[in-house]
């Protein structure tokens, strides 16, 4: 299990991928993956709010197809969206012309230039054609916060043990995440605050 995908093998799976930034600054990017959905993402909007800090959700088309007001309430409360596809697919287990296909149904509904490809895979051939039109982002923290086997006190350990300067660190605004998620947000966004971090989107 790879909390952060070591640096000097992340230019063999994409050079110009975003893995990470302003390494030199104390700046950490919350990014959420796989939402909007009512049962998590108003809570994960509420958490943001309570500490005054903006934070990336890469929106899958289909939720925000079918919840367009928790969409519009990401961007009234002034968060940044990126791209995860309509219909959250893996790029390696679809054709290239469908996969295109459904990141650009989702671009229809997804008015960004930030994509991340869900579970992080993509092939080359994909890469190449889509970032001509959009920077494809990564992570350089995963929290885990999805994994049923990982309590939270594990997935806020993660986090706690890997994020540093420049950090994209991802969660998970789904059903799947919840429970750990939750609990484990408050705690971390707390822990980085006392270290000295301040919160950017992308």
């Amino acid at each position: 299990m790879n909390f952060q995908f070591p640096t000097l093998l992340r230019p063999l799976i994409g050079r110009n991928y975003l893995w990470r930034k302003n390494s030199s600054e104390k700046v950490v990017y919350l990014t959420f993956d796989d939402g909007p959905v009512p049962e998590v993402t108003p809570q994960v909007l509420g958490i943001l709010d309570d500490f005054d800090i903006k934070a990336t959700f890469f929106c899958v088309g289909d939720n925000v197809k079918k919840f367009p007001e928790l969409y519009r309430e990401i961007l009234l409360k002034g968060h940044s969206v990126g791209n995860h596809t309509f219909h959250h697919l893996n790029g390696f287990k679809v054709g290239q012309e469908q996969y295109l296909k459904d990141v650009e149904q989702a671009s229809q509904l997804i008015d960004s230039r930030l994509f991340r490809p869900p579970y992080g895979k993509l092939t080359r051939r994909e890469r190449k054609i889509l970032q001509q039109k959009f920077q494809i982002v990564l992570w350089d923290v995963i929290s885990y916060d999805y994994d049923k086997n990982l309590s939270p006190s594990q997935v806020l350990k993660n986090v706690k043990s890997y994020s540093r300067n420049g950090s994209v660190i991802l969660f998970h605004d789904s059903v799947k995440a919840k429970n750990n998620m939750l609990t484990v947000l408050p705690q971390a966004i707390s822990f980085l605050l006392a270290k000295g971090y301040r919160f950017e989107k992308l």
